[in-house]
């Protein structure tokens, strides 16, 4: 097996950049990545923030929530984490955060709109919003309930909860939490203008999120963000 060091340095970097862009809630949230070995998934360890991880702060959990290696406590939502990664294969990394726009954007009934290039990320078709409860998701059938909403989707909105966002590494996944964040907020500060708005239609937000948000570019806004967060290259 490949040394597992870059994608547990990404892992870091990636709870670094969220926490540097204020998702972190005290020592809520997580993020984790597929283990390459097949022994279930590497994840941030509870009771620390976002901005505080290293690669000490690092564990390995199986899909029933086996510690199998590091030295911290895990989180008790890992089913967000196992379950989606069974659903998708494709998937190599899963966000968790409370950020607070698209929390209160959940809460709302409006949809996600393009507003700007953010929103086209994820729109059309609009976000999925998960309403079955917004408590803790604490066990893998209420793990496998949200993957089933999230489909094939890049995030969706856990309502009166937070968001859950995933991508085939790393840099898809943490750019993907930056993004509906960014969407979220720049559509509240839209609605609380008051006056009617207009959004990017379908067809033309489809062109840009080809245009705005190719491979190359999300590599490029990581690796900024990364610096950004003191986390160089990695």
């Amino acid at each position: 097996m490949e040394s597992l060091d870059p994608l547990l340095d990404q892992l870091v970097t990636a709870c670094r950049i969220l926490g540097s862009e204020g998702q972190g809630d005290m020592v809520w949230g997580h993020v984790s990545v597929r283990d390459p070995g097949g022994r279930g998934l590497w994840m941030k360890a509870a009771g620390l923030g976002l901005e505080e991880i290293t690669r000490d702060d690092l564990v390995l959990v199986d899909r029933e929530g086996t510690v199998l290696a590091g030295e911290r406590p895990r989180h008790s939502e890992f089913p967000i984490h196992t379950e989606v990664m069974a659903a998708r294969p494709d998937v190599g990394c899963v966000v968790h955060t409370h950020a607070r726009a698209p929390v209160a954007f959940a809460a709302i009934e409006e949809p996600l709109h393009p507003v700007s290039h953010e929103g086209t990320f994820f729109v059309p078709p609009d976000v999925p919003r998960f309403t079955e409860t917004s408590d803790l998701i604490l066990t893998p059938e209420l793990g496998a309930r949200v993957a089933a909403c999230l489909g094939d989707r890049p995030g969706l909105l856990l309502v009166g909860h937070g968001v859950v966002v995933a991508g085939a590494d790393p840099v898809e996944a943490t750019m993907g939490a930056v993004l509906l964040d960014r969407a979220c907020r720049m559509q509240l500060e839209v609605l609380q203008t008051g006056r009617p708005y207009r959004w990017t239609p379908d067809e033309e937000a489809r062109a840009k999120r080809a245009h705005v948000y190719p491979r190359r570019l999300l590599e490029q806004g990581y690796a900024y963000l990364a610096r950004r967060a003191g986390r160089g290259q990695n």
